[in-house]
């Protein structure tokens, strides 16, 4: 497999360091597969990838989810939050002015008289120490973080939508097909208690048809239980109380599991880097970590502070325009020694800076695996769909020849009960299958990051 070489992008503009001195930064590249290892599905036009599904329900759903998730929500409050901490640091490169106003009342022997006065106070930072640049590229970072973050957010909602909603069509089918097998067993039980009461069959194989009937029944109750947590599940990601969410049926088809179709191409591993939220955001801390570095060395050079006031009036009412007082000065701090506390919290910024770059690269390799884990489950289940869709054909003739024979007397009721639990076995692994390929394709495009047009839709009435 060829292997590339991909340096940092986006954060190459922010560890520049202060007052004209670079921040030394450890190697950020990282090697980079040109080529997953599997093959990829063939690709659409469609840029929203679960459009691919061909299911209306689905796209209502992530849509409304999309405008109303919760953790969304907190998200976008989060980036403005950062928006305003980063015009906060911007600002501290102007001059600050304040006003400042006196009235009182003095008392002597002569009698009471008002005294007034006021002027303006400001000060100016020149940044000499190169630290308030160093603060606004690590606001700059943090920011840049949160807008991946949410980004990101919305790629996890829009496949968790997915992935609950092939859930609840599974247990939705699961449903189905358990009231398929359960009528067959029926008519197995029924043909049983009348070959016993004709005296050609024991009690005992009336209890045997009759306790597979009722272990397939028992099933009921756990699918009840994943269909009520899938659904549920989607209403707090709607941001609805859990209840309250009303699902309509699906369309008319072969089955209640949507199938996939075509969906957005996925690229190659180098546009995880470029399209993976949460990689993007381990990269923007990986720059604020770098600013810190450049915040914490910016202490061990000379500061310059300017100061400056307006005064007016001499305290008399009457006096209040008759005076007038401008000063300006300069205070400079220079560090002398403070024990080693500024080397050592510089030596603990550069470890932070450390194993930011180790959680990039890791938040990398996590996002490579997912993908080629998806493309993995891809093949894999694919391939298994044919051979359980033999098996169900083959399961279905055994069953009817051992029912014919065992009409004639040929064949014992375990042959009849054998071959009714591996058709059940089967169509059930089958309709496992196709849940387990549609959610492989969920994760698929999840690990792409390819949800990005996600924002382009908007919720209808549904």
């Amino acid at each position: 497999m060829m292997i590339g070489r991909i340096a940092l992008s986006a954060c190459g503009l922010l560890l520049a360091g202060c007052a004209g001195k670079a921040i030394e930064m450890p190697d950020a590249a990282i090697a980079v597969p040109v080529d997953y290892s599997a093959d990829l599905p063939a690709a659409g036009l469609d840029e929203v990838w679960w459009r691919a599904f061909s299911d209306p329900v689905l796209d209502e759903l992530i849509a409304r989810g999309l405008a109303a998730n919760l953790d969304i929500a907190a998200s976008s409050d989060r980036l403005r939050a950062a928006e305003a901490l980063l015009r906060a640091e911007r600002a501290d490169r102007l001059p600050t002015i304040d006003g400042a106003a006196e009235l009182g009342v003095e008392a002597d022997d002569g009698g009471a008289r008002a005294t007034v006065g006021g002027g303006l106070f400001g000060s100016f930072n020149p940044d000499l120490s190169g630290r308030l640049g160093a603060e606004i590229r690590l606001a700059t970072a943090r920011y840049a973080e949160a807008d991946y973050l949410r980004s990101d957010q919305r790629r996890l909602v829009a496949a968790a939508i997915a992935a609950q909603y092939v859930e609840y069509r599974r247990t939705g089918a699961q449903l189905a097909l358990l009231e398929e097998s359960t009528e067959l067993q029926r008519q197995t039980l029924r043909i049983v208690t009348l070959r016993f009461e004709a005296g050609l069959s024991a009690n005992l194989d009336v209890r045997r048809a009759a306790a597979d009937l009722a272990q397939t029944q028992a099933r009921l109750g756990l699918i009840e239980v994943a269909r009520a947590e899938a659904k549920y599940t989607l209403a707090v990601l709607l941001g609805e109380a859990p209840g309250t969410l009303e699902i309509p049926a699906p369309a008319v088809g072969d089955s209640a599991i949507p199938d996939y179709g075509r969906g957005p191409p996925i690229g190659g591993p180098a546009n995880l880097l470029r399209r993976r939220g949460d990689v993007l955001a381990a990269e923007a801390r990986l720059a604020a970590a770098a600013a810190q570095v450049g915040v914490e060395e910016a202490d061990l050079r000379p500061s310059l502070v300017v100061p400056g006031s307006i005064l007016i009036g001499d305290g008399s009412l009457d006096g209040l325009f008759s005076s007038f007082i401008a000063t300006l000065g300069a205070a400079l701090d220079l560090p002398l020694f403070d024990g080693g506390r500024r080397r050592a919290e510089i030596e603990a910024a550069r470890a932070e800076l450390d194993a930011s770059l180790a959680d990039y690269r890791q938040a990398f390799l996590l996002a490579l695996g997912e993908a080629e884990n998806a493309l993995v489950a891809i093949a894999a289940y694919r391939q298994r769909a044919d051979a359980l869709a033999e098996a169900i054909e083959q399961s279905e003739t055994a069953l009817g020849q051992s029912n014919a024979l065992y009409r004639e007397g040929l064949a014992s009721l375990f042959d009849v009960l054998d071959a009714q639990r591996q058709l059940i076995a089967s169509r059930q692994s089958l309709l496992d299958n196709r849940a387990d390929l549609a959610n492989a394709f969920i994760a698929l495009h999840s690990a792409a990051a390819s949800a990005d047009a996600a924002a382009t839709v908007e919720p209808t009435s549904m």
